[in-house]
Parts: structure tokens; C-alpha cells; sequence
């Protein structure tokens, strides 16, 4: 590991520290913080050096230690066994496409940073994640398209879904949760950013694990991908509206069509990226 990597480190760890000190976690007897800290200092040691030399590691800025940042979204995104690889590439392309449209790098500027940090993740059963694209901070357009590439590149297909299990809807918002408890520096405002085609059928109920990160100030925005066949009556989008989403602000948003999908998603992103901007979406449901 090269002196440089090192620094890094120990400037990543030290920076988690001081915004566990800043957010008044640390109420332990003196013994038990230095446990605590050492264990906090190590896993983050740990997780940096997985992002600075795992396979994305030209997607992670350098300066991860100061990542401050208007808003934290961390994206998840379905990739269990009913996403075919028509909505796999819906879901990645539309994502890729939205983070570099000029609305969504417009509305990161126009905020009081003028930078947001962004996470990739698919889910699917309880157990079933993986990290596309880690903590990444988007400051401007060429930081967006290396993000977009990262998503585009390594990104869900959907033709290896056999055996990924069922919709585990709160399992998303679980690793969610945990990412963001993980964010590698200060956002005003954290996301959890949910794109699903179904409602939990797998593991345990949402509700607390939508309360859980309710109460940590999260909010849970979801867009709902509905089937060609789905009931006028009991569209996904309601299920979302009354049983996901929750927080301050939150919504759920559902395209009609392919095209719509990628308007939608740009769209929800520009309400969620906006800090001073009052931009308004018909939406349902809020908590």
C-alpha cells in the first residue's frame, strides 16, 4: 500500500470519528468508546481499501474524507428473479442517462455545494445485494458520466436472475439504511432511492425497517415499475405510496412506458437533488 493510500486512510478514519463526535454518538464509558472506536476505525480502514483497489475504484473520488455534500442517494434497485433484461436495462440506463442530463447537473449546481454523493446498489432477497457503485461524490458533468459509465458497465443485465429469489423490499431499504449510516462525510439530506417492480414477498415486513430509517431522518422516495398487465385497481404505486415510502417530502413516482421511465427517474432525481429550489411533483403518498 503506497504512503499516499495510507494518509488516506487514516484521513477517512479520522473524519468518521469526528462526525460520530459532531452527530453525539459516542455516550460510552472512556473503555468502551476506545473499543468502540478502534472497531469504528478498522471497518472503515477496511472499507476504504476495498473501494480505493476493488474493480470501481476509478469511480471513487480521492478526497473521500471531506465528501461534503448537499444530498446522499443511495439508489437500489431490483434486480431479483422478475426483472427480465428488458427492465434490467430500463433500470441501468435509466439511471446512467438521468445522473448526466443537463436538469439533474443544473440542479446540483444551482445548490449551496454545489456537489452530492451518490451509491449504486441491486437487491433482491433478504442476503442478496451487491454494491455497484460505491460512495461517489458528482460535482459536475465529468464526474456524473464516470459515474454513469461504472452503472452503465457493471450494472444488472438481467439475463442471470435465475435463483436471485423473490422482492425483498424491506432488505432494500435495510442496506439502504446501512449505507447511508456509512456515508463517508456530512449530507443535509440522505436518500434512500427505491426502483422495484413488486412488492415485498420475501423476507421480513417493511414497516420496521421503513420506521427505522424514518426515524434516522432518511427519506424512502420510490419509483414503481408497473407490469403491462397490472389491475387499474390496485397499482403498484399505491402499494409504494401507503406501505415504502416515508420521510420528509417523500414520493413515489410510476412511467408509463419504457420512454417514461428515464423522464421519470429525471424528474424524481431533480426533486430529491434540489435543496433550494421549491420543486414540486404531484406525487403519491407522504409520510
Amino acid at each position: 500500500m503506497s504512503k499516499l493510500t495510507a494518509n488516506l486512510l487514516l484521513l477517512l478514519a479520522d473524519a468518521a470519528f469526528c462526525h460520530a463526535q459532531a452527530r453525539g454518538r459516542l455516550h460510552a464509558s472512556p473503555d468502551r468508546q476506545d473499543g468502540k472506536r478502534a472497531h469504528s476505525l478498522l471497518r472503515l480502514a477496511t472499507l476504504a481499501a476495498v473501494a480505493l483497489w476493488g474493480p470501481t475504484a476509478h469511480a471513487v473520488n480521492l478526497d473521500l474524507a471531506v465528501m461534503n455534500v448537499d444530498v446522499a442517494i443511495a439508489f437500489a434497485v431490483d434486480f431479483s428473479s422478475s426483472i427480465d433484461p428488458k427492465i434490467a436495462d430500463l433500470q441501468r440506463e435509466g439511471h446512467a442517462a438521468a445522473l448526466t442530463s443537463p436538469e439533474i447537473i443544473r440542479a446540483i449546481s444551482q445548490n449551496y455545494l454545489g456537489c452530492i454523493g451518490v451509491a449504486y446498489f441491486e437487491w433482491s432477497s433478504p442476503g442478496y445485494s451487491r454494491t455497484v457503485l460505491p460512495w461517489t461524490r458528482i460535482c459536475g458533468l465529468e464526474d456524473a458520466k464516470t459515474a454513469a459509465s461504472v452503472i452503465r458497465t457493471n450494472g444488472d443485465t438481467g439475463y442471470l436472475r435465475r435463483g436471485r429469489g423473490g422482492t425483498s423490499v424491506s432488505a432494500a431499504i435495510d442496506v439502504g439504511s446501512l449505507l447511508l449510516d456509512r456515508f463517508p462525510g456530512n449530507a443535509m439530506k440522505k436518500v434512500i432511492d427505491i426502483s422495484s417492480n413488486g412488492e415485498n414477498n420475501d423476507g421480513l415486513p417493511v414497516q420496521p425497517s421503513r420506521q427505522n430509517a424514518i426515524a434516522k431522518g432518511y427519506t424512502i422516495n420510490a419509483i414503481a415499475i408497473p407490469a403491462d398487465d397490472e389491475d387499474p385497481k390496485q397499482p403498484l404505486a399505491s402499494y409504494f405510496a401507503q406501505s415504502v415510502i416515508g420521510g420528509s417530502q417523500a414520493f413515489v413516482m410510476s412511467p408509463k412506458g419504457p420512454h417514461d421511465y428515464v423522464t421519470a427517474l429525471r424528474r424524481k432525481l431533480v426533486t430529491e437533488v434540489s435543496m433550494n429550489v421549491d420543486t414540486h411533483i404531484a406525487a403519491t403518498g407522504n409520510q
